[in-house]
């Protein structure tokens, strides 16, 4: 149900050319069911065996917190546009957890640059927050580090991890394969950094720790951002490809990395746009899913419609649009605002991004779009979930969402709380949903120091599962 007005007003060609587009990008419940049933097989698929569509990663993080975890961590997290360090110190859950951060901006060129020239900048960064903070920290006592590597690695250890793929646009050669863990190790060496790298941690999964420390009713981590992915605790003896003498009853946190859903392109609805979009990314053919339903593409799906609406002479005529032709120019953001905002700050919006005048019928037409184009991806955001909470007969629980589309994006949450209850069968009557989201708008951040000091703990009792000492 669109809530912008006067849609009908549009000229006949116009509203044509919408119809078609609420067409290609409707994902109707009977195909959210298909995507999901498809989704589940590949999870389950990902337990069993190495090299699949989904990974299915464990992460050594055995069990939950309990809430009681305390000291002071550093903590790193190196994400698609910033590296963001903090100085973390965790009081339990009845206190305040302080966090004291710096951000860094990823300069554009390391992206695709080289892996030394992004180790510099990384022990620089960690380097120069130290110094500020005046940390200290002592080769006899280094400070403990939780590292969030958001991105696919393949961990035998907590504190060791083989990086799969780059995702979220940055592709940096020489370093696919690599254990991330000791080339960081190696670069904190060179600049004499008294650091001690206790655990490396994928972003979902630390929002999923970050929650549960709070909040026992946490059942999933979940990103719903520039990349999309979610992480959940399973059971040693449910993972088939892992090979270990823990007890089959033992909790392993399991990061899905599910942006690589459907490769194959057997079930998800792709339009010319998505096509447009995979084709001219770093890596052609990978992470199908994502590039439909993350932050990074809704922005960009957006222009390119806009593009070729005016390409075909329907929009913008007579404008100037060398700023509408700049790939990725346009963030999810961009898209949030247009449903949050009046039209007038909408039109300020194209005026000052995009050097359009804008007029009252592409206003319109932009706002479904933006409609369009978000529902879609909320609504594909449930497959995943939905798909774990089936496969594990989760019921209820909170879903602890990170990530700028679940936290800022002002409609995204009743989509998905709409889409859920139709993939899943809720009744409709229902009084309050049985599964919901929540925010750990920091689990890159806190829920890296809870990991890194549960860690600690289970060294210190003498539980060295999955930890290797360097």
């Amino acid at each position: 149900m669109s809530d912008v007005q006067g849609l009908e007003n549009l000229s006949p060609v116009l509203l044509d050319e919408l119809r078609a587009l609420e067409q290609q990008f409707d994902v109707t419940p009977e195909k959210l069911k298909q995507i999901s049933h498809r989704f589940e097989e590949e999870l389950i698929d990902g337990l069993a065996k190495d090299g699949t569509n989904i990974s299915m990663n464990v992460t050594w993080v055995l069990g939950f917190p309990t809430g009681h975890e305390r000291g002071s961590f550093l903590t790193m997290d190196l994400g698609g546009t910033n590296l963001r360090v903090c100085w973390i110190t965790l009081k339990g859950q009845d206190a305040e957890t302080e966090v004291i951060q710096g951000k860094y901006l990823l300069p554009t060129e390391l992206k695709t640059g080289s892996a030394d020239a992004l180790w510099d900048f990384i022990t620089e960064s960690l380097a120069e927050f130290i110094r500020s903070q005046r940390l200290g920290g002592r080769r006899e006592e280094p400070l403990p580090l939780g590292f969030t590597f958001s991105y696919p690695a393949i961990q035998e250890y907590i504190n060791h991890g083989k990086l799969q793929t780059w995702t979220k646009g940055i592709d940096i050669d020489g370093m696919e394969g690599e254990d991330v863990a000791s080339l960081l190790r190696e670069a904190m060496d060179k600049r004499d950094l008294p650091v001690k790298l206790v655990a490396l941690i994928n972003d979902t999964v630390g929002a999923m720790i970050a929650s549960a420390y709070n909040d026992p009713e946490t059942i999933v981590g979940a990103i719903f951002g520039t990349g999309c992915n979610a992480a959940y605790m399973d059971h040693v003896g449910s993972i088939e490809k892992l090979k270990t003498e823990l007890p089959d009853d033992t909790p392993m946190a399991i990061n899905c990395e599910y942006g690589a859903f459907d490769n194959a392109r057997k079930v998800l609805p792709l339009t010319k746009y998505d096509e447009a979009i995979d084709r001219d990314s770093p890596r052609p053919g990978e992470q199908a899913f994502e590039k439909m339903s993350a932050g990074l593409y809704l922005g960009e799906i957006f222009r390119l419609i806009l593009c070729d609406l005016h390409e075909r002479g329907l929009i913008f005529k007579g404008q100037d649009v060398s700023k509408l032709r700049e790939p990725y120019l346009l963030d999810t953001g961009f898209l949030s605002s247009m449903e949050d905002d009046p039209f007038a700050a909408t039109r300020s919006n194209f005026e000052e991004t995009l050097n359009i005048q804008i007029t009252w019928e592409e206003l319109q037409l932009s706002h479904r779009l933006a409609e369009v184009i978000a529902e879609r991806g909320a609504r594909l955001c449930t497959c995943g979930i939905s798909a774990i909470c089936r496969m594990k007969s989760i019921t209820s629980g909170h879903v602890a969402a990170d990530g700028s589309v679940a936290n800022k994006h002002p409609k995204f949450k009743a989509r998905w709380a709409q889409a859920m209850g139709e993939v899943l069968g809720w009744p409709e009557d229902r009084k309050e949903d049985p599964i919901i989201i929540t925010s750990a708008e920091d689990g890159s951040g806190v829920g890296a120091a809870v990991i890194a000091a549960m860690t600690i703990q289970r060294i210190e009792k003498g539980d060295t599962a999955g930890v290797r000492q360097r």
